[in-house]
């Protein structure tokens, strides 16, 4: 099964924890000073929120999946797209360690497609509560360089 995730970057978390809790029906499955995520069945999205000093609005879009031959069809899809195309394993982001691939679109809106290993004490691996960046998408450069160095 696979799960729409949408990641959103807030100005004032308490505010917005009450305003996704009314919208949803429901209160956050996470819940951290700088964070909260809903897992929610109807609709079927994993839906987060942050304040880590990014610009209000809309952070990245993703694909969670359950298992490792999920991830790796996405991957595979991704590939034939020509898309520039960044493979990170055991990394930690958003209080959750992941295996996960990014790409941007053509519009430059950055996508997430990954697996959940387990949970994480920290947002991004770093034990400093202050938040020093906006979630844990890599730099579109970064996205470019890894998609060159792999390729033929």
């Amino acid at each position: 099964m696979k799960r729409m995730h949408l990641h959103v970057s807030v100005e004032d978390i308490t505010q917005s924890v009450g305003f996704y809790s009314n919208l949803f029906g429901a209160s956050p499955t996470v819940s951290k000073p700088d964070y909260a995520k809903w897992m929610l069945d109807d609709p079927l999205v994993n839906f987060a929120i942050s304040k880590r000093g990014a610009k209000a609005g809309l952070d990245h879009i993703g694909i969670q999946v359950e298992n490792e031959a999920e991830l790796e069809e996405i991957k595979q899809r991704l590939e034939k797209a020509e898309l520039s195309l960044l493979t990170e394993e055991g990394t930690t982001c958003c209080y959750a360690k992941s295996d996960k691939h990014w790409v941007q679109d053509p519009s430059g809106i950055a996508w997430e497609t990954y697996r959940t290993l387990g949970n994480a004490p920290t947002f991004s691996g770093q034990e400093s509560p202050e938040p020093s960046a906006a979630c844990c998408i890599p730099v579109a450069h970064k996205i470019e360089t890894a998609s060159r160095k792999s390729c033929c």
